[in-house]
């Protein structure tokens, strides 16, 4: 029992043999499996079930270091940004929807999160060489360093930039001096901000937005506001 204890606590008992027999305790150092445990000291072993034609060393080690990647969905799915639980729903497919849309939402994330790169504190320039320690690029260092961009805008977190971006407000218009114009939409104009994170992501900026097919230009409603004005009407 105290020879186990020992084994047990210092996880070393692979590398020696020992000898118990009545009134009698040997033991010597098993030469061979400290060879082999010398011969792998500084590496880091990973296995894999995958046939080498289809997945080299270096894809298998990028894929390893991949899995940081799933479990921070998984933080992302638990926690704060998307709470997919708990989950007030008894029926299969409504847990079912429930789930899907939490994974749409996650798939909206984390293209928002590769679009604005640079905008948010997230390194721009990843480590392409799979094998060694991934660090950091200059720029993203200054970025932490400076807490600005180059165009002197602060550097944003993901979530301080949606909190930005939230500002943005759908409007729907009408003119009652001017019946005749059909109700419409209006967007919030984006600041700087905004604007440059609506670039990123393929949005342009609009000041007004066609939905439903109704739908007035700029100029229209500057004029519609004119007749409105002259008329000494407000609304």
């Amino acid at each position: 029992q105290a020879l186990g204890r020992i084994e047990n606590r210092y996880k070393m008992a692979k590398h020696f043999i020992f000898t118990i027999e009545e009134g009698k305790f040997d033991y010597r150092r098993n030469e061979e499996s400290i060879a082999n445990e010398a011969s792998l000291d500084g590496f880091y072993i990973i296995r894999t079930s995958v046939e080498k034609e289809k997945l080299t060393a270096e894809e298998v080690v990028y894929s390893y270091k991949n899995l940081s990647r799933v479990e921070r969905a998984f933080r992302t799915l638990k926690g704060v940004d998307l709470k997919i639980r708990p989950i007030h729903h008894w029926l299969e497919k409504r847990v079912r929807a429930h789930i899907f849309l939490c994974m749409l939402a996650y798939y909206v994330e984390w293209h928002l999160r590769e679009s604005w790169k640079s905008m948010i504190f997230t390194d721009e320039y990843t480590d392409r060489e799979h094998v060694l320690q991934a660090t950091r690029s200059e720029s993203a260092l200054e970025k932490t360093r400076k807490k600005k961009l180059s165009d002197g805008t602060p550097v944003h977190s993901f979530q301080t930039l949606l909190s930005e971006m939230s500002t943005i407000v759908c409007n729907d218009a009408r003119v009652p001096a001017v019946p005749e114009i059909p109700s419409f939409t209006i967007i919030t104009t984006p600041n700087e901000v905004q604007r440059k994170a609506l670039e990123l992501v393929g949005l342009k900026q609009l000041s007004n937005v066609d939905r439903n097919n109704r739908f007035i230009s700029l100029k229209s409603f500057q004029i519609a506001i004119s007749c409105l004005l002259s008329s000494g009407t407000s609304d």
